[in-house]
């Protein structure tokens, strides 16, 4: 099993992309394959070519010369139909600075990697993230740290019951002085944007942040105005109390990419953040605790460029779309997922397979964004959570019914 810089392994709410130096599923396959067909093998008496330098994977044989009959792996680039053109490999040098960028936020965060993952593949994805957890696990500072290791813009809004449409977008000022109205902008101009407690502004404020979300742009007056790039739309929810809150609609909740779940940390991830503020740790002041900027606008531009370029085999459309249509079939849900929701579990994918090294998406890839990607999509039955069964429980199931390609 190949673990992860930080120790973990891939969960739906913890995971993390492996280290560069593991060598990609594409050069094991071809170790594997021997030599092209249009030239002769070894003799049968001589030992097969050697594969590829490199560390391998622990656990995994080294290949033994050729073998003809050798089948590529789900999803690789010799099983799709579409295209014989292999993309080129993530560049290292992209992923090394997303890598970094992970280091930084752990200078002022502890234990929650997998959430700083889950928001840079929105940001690869360009879509937008609803973080849900109890207060007090550094949502607000994540978000911060997120935004200066990558030297862009943030502002937070705490929603309110009576915050207004205008708090967010920004509304038209008199000018008593020139007789004419101009433009103030809200908080919504930013590249990060932190909506605290989203679930407890009503729905006219809510609906708000659609178009800044699904256009990328802010009507006022009839006048579109565009919002800077990247930005993303960062949505915090508490789940523990529900009285006095606006439920965010189907509709709306259709429009985040991703929900992420953020766990209280454990004992010794605890302990470090005591030592750390007992240690003089001032969470307002992130140049002192020595977070600086190690990527920026250039760096995301490049990178989402790579994972446009990463290829789908049919085979694993196909099962994306059959974990998405298995969920529209299950007895324990009024709601299954939409198609939007299809393509934004590939679009989640490609971004995961580029982080993790490779230019072609897997089976495996699907199953790991699929809880993140679609446990908001679903809508249970009420007699279904009388009986205690969750979101997560009918997304295992779903998994767990669904072939893999082979």
């Amino acid at each position: 099993m190949t673990h992860h810089p930080d120790g973990s392994v891939p969960q739906p709410d913890r995971f993390a992309p492996p280290p560069a130096q593991d060598p990609s599923v594409a050069d094991r396959v071809s170790a594997a394959a021997g030599p092209p067909a249009h030239q002769p093998g070894p003799p049968a008496h001589q030992p097969g070519p050697p594969g590829p330098p490199g560390p391998q994977v622990p656990g995994a044989p080294a290949p033994q010369g050729p073998a003809p009959h050798a089948q590529p792996a789900p999803g690789h680039p010799a099983t799709a139909t579409a295209s014989h053109d292999v993309p080129p490999a993530p560049t290292p040098e992209l992923r090394q600075a997303l890598a970094a960028v992970r280091t930084e936020v752990g200078k002022a965060v502890v234990g929650q990697d997998g959430a700083v993952t889950s928001l840079l593949i929105a940001l690869l994805c360009k879509g937008h993230v609803l973080l849900e957890g109890v207060p007090g696990v550094a949502k607000t500072l994540l978000v911060r740290t997120l935004a200066a290791s990558l030297d862009l813009g943030t502002k937070r809004v705490q929603f309110t019951p009576d915050l207004m449409p205008g708090d967010v977008t920004g509304s038209l000022v008199y000018d008593a002085r020139t007789a004419e109205f101009s433009f103030r902008e809200g908080p919504v101009f930013t590249n990060l944007l932190l909506a605290d407690e989203i679930n407890r502004t009503p729905p006219k404020t809510q609906a708000s942040l659609l178009e800044a979300m699904e256009e990328r742009q802010v009507s006022v007056d009839g006048t579109p105005r565009p919002l800077p790039d990247p930005f993303l739309v960062i949505a915090t929810q508490n789940p523990v109390e529900y009285e006095g809150t606006y439920p965010l609609p189907e509709a709306q909740l259709d429009r985040f990419l991703l929900k992420v779940v953020l766990p209280l940390p454990e004992r010794e991830q605890e302990v470090e953040v005591l030592a750390r503020h007992a240690a003089g740790f001032n969470p307002r002041d992130l140049a002192a605790a020595g977070v600086r900027a190690v990527a920026g606008r250039d760096v995301l531009d490049r990178a989402r460029e790579e994972v446009a370029r990463v290829q789908v085999a049919r085979e694993v459309l196909g099962y994306a779309v059959d974990v998405c249509r298995a969920t529209r079939h299950s007895p324990s849900l009024s709601l299954g997922v939409s198609p939007r929701g299809a393509t934004a579990l590939l679009a989640t994918s490609r971004a995961w397979a580029w982080l993790s090294g490779r230019s072609y998406v897997t089976p495996d890839d699907v199953k790991a964004l699929a809880h993140p990607t679609l446990r908001h999509r679903v809508q249970l039955r009420p007699e279904a959570e009388l009986e205690g069964v969750t979101a997560e429980s009918v997304l295992d199931t779903v998994l767990a019914s669904v072939p893999v390609p082979r």
